[in-house]
């Protein structure tokens, strides 16, 4: 669905993404459901990296019933096969990944399969031509958790709001701090990772002030 005018909008939402690595898996399940409790939460990504199919296979199936438990939809990234495998709801591409039209024919028309545009307007209208359920732009600010030359500006969210219909996703060192300009600007999801997991009191109370953040620049567009 298209956001429409601010009046219209459905609220941004959080998309999270689990650290790169995870070291205590049931540690880090629980820290998940205390995430996901927290507050609404629109979908999970298993990011690992640098670690072998089978330590993703053991990590998803830990923690695909914890979300699906609470109604949340999980993606696999990169990885069509894994997901497929591994009972996700869809994956999340990037250009040097399985290639979009690959992983519908893997996974089906039901799957959700969002896409990696960077800072490409043309990447996301070709993305969104082809089917995507979602596209993905950034990184808007500096990050640590993922190596990126790529600088996306705000006004990529507002053209995207005003010409498509396929939601967008933000990406990169979004804090509750800083995705004020986000929210207004246009984006249906945030996606976040180190704000969450790195939050000196517990990813619960992360989610709450992502919430709050997200609230107030909504009531903020409205009033524009």
């Amino acid at each position: 669905m298209g956001l429409g005018t601010p009046d219209e909008r459905v609220p941004t939402q959080l998309y999270l993404i689990t650290p790169p690595r995870i070291d205590d898996l049931d540690g880090f399940a629980d820290r998940l459901a205390e995430a996901l409790d927290a507050g609404p939460v629109a979908c999970l990504q298993i990011r690992l990296k640098d670690v072998d199919d089978d330590t993703v296979r053991r990590a998803t199936e830990r923690l695909l019933p914890v979300a699906h438990e609470r109604g949340v939809p999980v993606l696999m990234n990169d990885s069509a096969k894994l997901a497929l495998e591994t009972g996700c709801d869809g994956v999340h591409v990037g250009q040097e990944d399985t290639p979009y039209a690959e992983a519908r024919r893997l996974l089906g028309g039901r799957a959700m399969i969002g896409v990696t545009c960077k800072a490409s307007r043309h990447l996301a209208m070709a993305a969104a031509e082809a089917g995507a359920d979602y596209v993905a732009f950034g990184a808007f600010f500096e990050t640590a958790t993922k190596q990126s030359e790529t600088r996306a500006p705000l006004e990529i969210l507002e053209w995207w709001q005003d010409i498509a219909l396929v939601p967008c996703v933000a990406i990169g060192g979004i804090t509750p701090d800083n995705c004020g300009p986000l929210v207004e600007a246009g984006a249906d999801f945030l996606a976040v990772v180190g704000a969450v997991w790195n939050r000196p009191d517990g990813p619960g109370a992360a989610v709450k002030a992502f919430e709050a953040a997200i609230a107030r620049s909504m009531d903020s567009a409205r009033s524009a």
